[in-house]
């Protein structure tokens, strides 16, 4: 049978009762883990694997895929409502989608989220059907080398277009780079900066640091702000559906992002992180109202957006197609293949059509579900803005420490988390971007272990470093991100008399 008669009757498979009980419920679950600071779909993948001994594997495989993509919608509600991604993917979201909140249109920056997930997760998901095996195979050809390229490219993307100067972005991309080595040495296993201290052998949890970063360091920065001045009265709009003016300018950030998102998120130095920011810096070039971007620009929050939940169905591909698991809910995942004692891989597609198939049906339906969950609720989601701050930041801190707390089960993985809020706050205070850190601590063990891998095997050769095309590419574009705005900048201040 063809692919089409497969998918056909996968759909038939996910439009039984029991099949969409588990997709309603696993999108329901992702978008309220996404919503709550630190508790990501990993975390909440993890805690629903003993179900793998009672429940058929169709069924827990559209529950966990629910999970995931839901995640990445509610994760996005936080960032633009209060600056406070629930999902590491989201944290580019909240710099456009928060000031569009401030400007009283939260409810079009959810809604143009919502909009961009459905549309680069349906797309996503056909691609899938379509070009998994492709896809699969162009990936595998890509060297360490390769990678390290695509991390550095991010690196200096994030660090030239986002804060008020790019050297100011270099300093915050270093200070997430610094707590990227903490931990064991991934060759020798000799502790680096770890102060003798074994909380910190692991090196510092990305879910702590990311919740610290922006959760505590927003509340703080918000608190200190409080005793300078009334806090500011934010307003609602009622309306939920975007304007078309606001259409006009999301369909082709979303088409862009579905564009960046999936290829990428089939490579293991790719994912939703690095996608959502290489789309930001598109948009950014591409729009004709560059200066907006900061301000509350809706191509800011469609592109990545649509990048994210793109990615999150590319990420599928190798772990389907090859047993590759290129984030940590895929890992999970993974693992609970092996409890039903499926090997994914190359013969998954002929020795378990009913299950791919099944799962890749779903993944459809559960993207309706989602959209119809969540445009709706834009306009009640928005109302979060009206609570007292000290009584919503106060929630933000108590979810925040229940989520360091679940993430590291130990009492040290809250002082992590004070410490890691406090020099937010400090960024924050005197103008660094906090988004560049974040973005060193997550990637920047990535570009080490795949730059240590490159000169190991070509003998310390640094010209290996761009032995390939496509890591000749991505350096080149990477020393574009940082050439141009300067260039810009020099001519800027040249016209000005």
């Amino acid at each position: 049978m063809s692919s089409f008669d497969y998918l056909m009757q996968g759909f038939a498979a996910a439009l039984t009762p029991e099949s969409l009980m588990f997709a309603l419920l696993g999108v329901l679950l992702g978008t309220l883990v996404g919503v709550l600071p630190g508790i990501g779909p990993a975390m909440t993948v993890a805690l629903l694997l003993p179900i793998t001994f009672s429940v058929p594997a169709t069924s827990a495989f559209i529950l966990f895929a629910g999970v995931f993509y839901g995640g990445m919608y509610g994760g996005s509600t936080t960032s633009i409502l209060l600056n406070t991604p629930g999902e590491s993917a989201s944290i580019i979201t909240a710099l456009e989608g928060n000031k569009m909140a401030k400007l009283g249109r939260g409810a079009q920056a959810l809604a143009t989220a919502a909009l961009g997930s459905f549309v680069a997760g349906t797309i996503g998901t056909l691609l899938i059907a379509v070009l998994a095996p492709v896809m699969a195979d162009w990936a595998v050809t890509l060297t360490s080398a390769d990678y390290f390229a695509l991390v550095v490219l991010a690196f200096c993307t994030v660090s030239a277009m986002l804060g008020s100067s790019p050297l100011r972005g270099v300093a915050s991309l270093s200070v997430g780079l610094a707590l990227g080595l903490i931990g064991l040495d991934s060759v020798s296993g000799q502790p680096r900066f770890t102060f003798g201290l074994f909380e910190l052998a692991n090196g510092v949890d990305v879910v702590i640091a990311a919740v610290g970063m922006f959760a505590v360091g927003e509340t703080l920065y918000v608190a200190s702000r409080m005793r300078h001045a009334p806090p500011e009265l934010v307003p609602v709009s009622r309306t939920w559906w975007l304007p078309k003016e606001d259409l006009k300018r999301s369909w082709k950030p979303w088409l862009r992002g579905t564009a960046i998102g999936f290829p990428l998120g089939v490579m293991p130095a790719g994912g939703p992180v690095v996608t959502t920011f290489l789309s930001y810096a598109v948009e950014k070039k591409l729009s004709k109202r560059p200066e907006e971007f900061g301000k509350g620009a809706i191509e800011g929050v469609a592109g990545p957006e649509a990048a994210n939940n793109a990615a999150v169905a590319g990420v599928l591909v190798p772990l389907l197609t090859l047993g590759l698991p290129t984030s940590a809910t895929a890992a999970i995942m993974l693992s609970a293949f092996s409890s039903y004692g499926i090997q994914p891989g190359p013969l998954l597609f002929e020795m378990q059509p009913e299950l791919v198939w099944t799962l890749i049906a779903s993944l459809c339906i559960g993207n309706v579900m989602l959209l119809v969950l969540n445009l709706p609720l834009a306009g009640i989601w928005v109302k979060i803005l009206q609570i007292p701050r000290p009584y919503l930041y106060a929630g933000i801190l108590v979810c925040a420490s229940l989520g360091a707390y679940a993430s590291s089960q130990s009492w040290q993985g809250l002082l992590v988390l004070l410490g890691i809020g406090v020099l937010s706050y400090a960024m924050r205070r005197y103008g660094w971007p906090v988004v560049p850190a974040v973005v060193g601590l997550i990637l920047g063990p990535i570009a080490e272990d795949n730059l240590r891998k490159t000169l190991l095997v070509n003998q310390g050769d640094p010209a290996a470093l761009v032995g390939t095309p496509f890591a000749q590419l991505m350096l080149a574009l990477a020393l574009l991100a940082i050439v141009v705005p300067l260039i810009m900048k020099a001519r800027a201040r040249r016209k000005v008399p």
